[in-house]
């Protein structure tokens, strides 16, 4: 003899959980930008290469990076390795410096607005 089973009582689906929508922090007014947007003041030698504005060191290094790309001043075999031109030099105080070394060399030549 066959015995029928009842259907398992399902148990109801959850409610989606509601996610918080992401909000954008605010920010308060007049709120000091943080050590990376702070804009900064080139040095004279600097100035040649990103222009005399006060820039955000993420700008500064995005100009140098453009400058360096513009005259193709990268070493070919290593990339890695900048060839400085005559205004390079002046900012790194040598003929070459490895990308690493460059932030340490720009950050000498940038001062607080």
């Amino acid at each position: 003899m066959a015995t029928k089973t009842a259907p398992k009582a399902e148990k109801p689906a959850a409610a989606p959980k509601a996610k918080k929508a992401a909000e954008p922090k605010a920010k308060a007014a007049g709120a000091k930008p943080n050590a990376l947007q702070q804009p900064l003041k080139p040095t004279a030698e600097l100035a040649a290469i990103v222009g005399t504005a006060a820039l955000p060191r993420g700008e500064v290094v995005s100009k140098v990076w453009e400058y360096i790309k513009k005259h193709n001043l990268q070493n070919p075999e290593n990339k890695r390795e900048i060839l400085a031109d005559d205004k390079l030099k002046k900012v790194f105080g040598k003929d070459k410096c490895t990308m690493f070394e460059m932030n340490k060399h720009l950050a000498a030549h940038l001062k607080s607005a």
